[in-house]
This record gives structure tokens, C-alpha cells and sequence, in this order.
């Protein structure tokens, strides 16, 4: 009975797995592709990636780069905003240069303000008080000529009623009361001659190197607040307040590298793609006036006939697609763009890789 029961059990087991075994050695239905791969539509074609992007007439974007350092205080704009030249973008830490922009602009105005004071001269008040001066000096003089002529009239006519020292004295006296006349009139006329023409010019030439600095500063003091350098549309920002700015741009944590704080371009209605040729197929391009191409888009089947605009006439190292920057030297390429009529059914966005076939001899 036992003996029975163990084969039973065995024949299930044996039929389990034959089963299993079938069943696993079936191969599946192979899936229908997502879609097509591109294909030559050219009999002799060139096939080159492309990238998508806005049209500049120098150029791929619009880098924005701080041309000073410091911590971000604001960002006033969102990735995908439109915005017109001269609108604030973005602020830097720039309380530093602030106060040092007042401090030289309170310069240039003290120094005017001296400039002012020279070219007024001279002040009513002063020369009032150098003129009393002046009137104290003569009757001071008509005094001492009065007291001389008294002492002279006397001893002509009793030489023994002054005494020879005193009537020296007088003469004295009438000398020294008119060089001092005459040194009050002088210094009368320089005060109503007003500055010296020689420390009004060089008042003039400290108020303009005063002024040329604070006219530096304030420039360098507008450079903390970024604006938009033309119409268009904000691509990518790579700043967020608080983070350090440097002339080299903003740290990205996620490649270790230095981007610029914000990249613009042309909005989305005017697009064009950069096709990169193999250096070791240039020779095989048709003639520009010739030359026809498709773009294909990864993931569709939709393909978009190109119209040549122009080439770009530098064989550079392909990091543009790589990112790399060491490159081999036999991957090297040759930039053609091309312009495509807006597709309203496609979503397609600067930066975006594609797959173009370009006509060949």
C-alpha cells in the first residue's frame, strides 16, 4: 500500500515538471516595435545627430554670466517665463558696494560743494570786514599824521617843548600807520579778487576724479542686480537665493561643474536644429544651395523636412552630444543648421537630441 502511494506521488511530481519544462521552453510573442526606426529617406544620405534649438543669429543661447561675486538675494524670474530687455532677472548680496558707493558720492558732493565755495567768492560778510579794515587803517593813519604834525608845529616853534624822542616817535608812529594802510588795502584787494584761479582748478579737476569714481561705483553697483539682455524666454536657472554667484557662474551639486546663473533664448516659435557631420563624411555633402534634410524625432515616427541655413566653418571636438572634454581626435565634427516650420502636434524644446539625414553628392 505504501509502495503504492510512493509511486503515485512520483508520477504526479514527473508530470508537474514535464509540464513546467514545456511550458518554460515556449518562446514568447515577440512585441510590435513603439515605432519605427529612422530611415534614409535619401539614396545617398548622410545620417548625424542634431540638437535642437533657438534661433540666434550668433550662437546657440543666451549664457548669462554675474560679472561680480556674492550670495543670491532674489530670483524674480521662473524657468519658462517670457521677459523683455532690461527686466530684473535676478539680485546679488550688495550691501558692500552700496555703502561704498555713498561714501564716494559724499565725496564728490563735498568736494563740489568746496568748488561751489571757491567760485563764490568773495563772501559778502568778508569783504565787508576786510573794508572796515581798510577805514580803520586810514584813520588810524590820519592819527598818527595828525599826532605828527601837532609835534612838528611845536618844536618849530619852541625846540625845547617836545623832546627829540618824542617827536621821532611820531614820524615813527605815521610810518608804520601807513605801511600798515597799505597792507590792509592789499589784502583788500585780494579778498575782493576772490579764489585763486589755480585752487579753483584744481577743485575742479578733485570734484571730476571724484565724480568719475563714483560714476564707476554706481556702474559697478548696478551689476548686482541682472537683467534680461534681450527679449526671450528663460531656459534653465541654476540659482537659488542664498547660493554663491562668481563670475564663473553658479556650482551644480549634480555634475560638479560651473554653469552660467541663467540661459535664455528665443521663444519657442522660432526654432532651429544644429546638425553635427562627421569630419570624415564633409567631403560627401551636396552643394549648400542643393542641400535638403529630415529630422526625425526620437520616439515618434514623425519625421520634419529641413530647410539649410547656413554652416558653421569650424571642425570642432564632438562635447556638444559627449559632454566630455576630452575627446579622440577623429571625433570631430562640422555644425550645419537648419530651420523647420513650427509643428503645433509636437512638443519639442531646446536641447533636445534628434536624428537627421542630410542629401549627399
Amino acid at each position: 500500500m505504501r509502495s503504492k502511494a510512493i509511486f503515485i506521488v512520483s508520477g504526479i511530481g514527473l508530470t508537474f515538471a514535464l509540464i513546467s519544462a514545456f511550458i518554460a521552453g515556449q518562446q514568447p510573442k515577440a512585441l510590435p516595435p513603439a515605432f519605427n526606426p529612422a530611415a534614409n529617406p535619401y539614396t545617398k544620405g548622410i545620417y548625424a545627430n542634431g540638437i535642437i534649438e533657438s534661433v540666434q543669429a550668433q550662437g546657440e543661447n543666451i549664457n548669462i554670466y554675474p560679472e561680480v561675486a556674492g550670495p543670491i538675494t532674489r530670483v524674480l524670474v521662473d524657468e519658462g517665463a517670457k521677459v523683455h530687455k532690461g527686466d530684473l532677472l535676478l539680485t546679488i548680496d550688495d550691501s558692500v558696494q552700496r555703502a561704498t558707493t555713498e561714501q564716494q558720492q559724499s565725496q564728490a558732493d563735498a568736494a563740489r560743494a568746496l568748488l561751489e565755495e571757491l567760485q563764490a567768492e568773495p563772501r559778502r560778510e568778508t569783504l565787508a570786514v576786510a573794508a572796515a579794515q581798510v577805514d580803520n587803517a586810514l584813520a588810524t593813519l590820519k592819527n598818527a599824521q595828525d599826532q605828527l604834525a601837532k609835534q612838528e608845529q611845536s618844536y618849530a616853534i619852541e625846540a625845547k617843548s617836545v623832546s627829540r624822542d618824542t617827536l621821532d616817535n611820531a614820524r615813527n608812529a605815521e610810518k608804520i600807520a601807513a605801511t600798515n594802510l597799505e597792507v590792509i588795502q592789499k589784502q583788500y584787494s585780494l579778498t575782493k579778487a576772490g579764489a585763486w584761479v589755480f585752487d579753483i582748478r584744481n577743485q575742479e579737476k578733485q570734484v571730476a576724479a571724484l565724480s568719475k569714481a563714483y560714476a564707476a561705483s554706481a556702474a559697478l553697483l548696478g551689476k548686482y542686480a541682472i537683467r534680461a539682455p534681450t527679449d526671450g524666454v528663460i531656459r534653465s536657472i541654476q540659482a537659488a537665493v542664498g547660493s554663491y554667484a562668481s563670475a564663473q557662474g553658479a556650482y551644480d551639486s549634480y555634475t560638479g561643474g560651473m554653469n552660467p546663473l541663467i540661459v535664455m533664448s528665443t521663444p519657442d516659435d522660432n526654432l532651429q536644429v544644429r546638425v553635427y557631420v562627421d569630419e570624415i563624411l564633409i567631403h560627401r555633402l551636396a552643394d549648400p544651395a542643393k542641400m535638403s534634410a529630415e529630422m526625425f524625432i526620437r520616439g515618434t515616427d514623425t519625421h520634419v523636412p529641413l530647410t539649410f541655413t547656413r554652416i558653421q566653418p569650424y571642425v570642432s571636438p564632438k562635447i556638444e552630444l559627449s559632454d566630455a572634454r576630452q575627446e579622440r581626435v577623429d571625433l570631430r565634427v562640422l555644425p550645419l543648421i537648419f530651420r523647420f516650420a513650427s509643428t503645433k502636434n509636437l512638443n519639442l524644446y531646446p536641447g533636445q537630441l534628434v536624428d537627421v539625414y542630410v542629401s549627399a553628392k
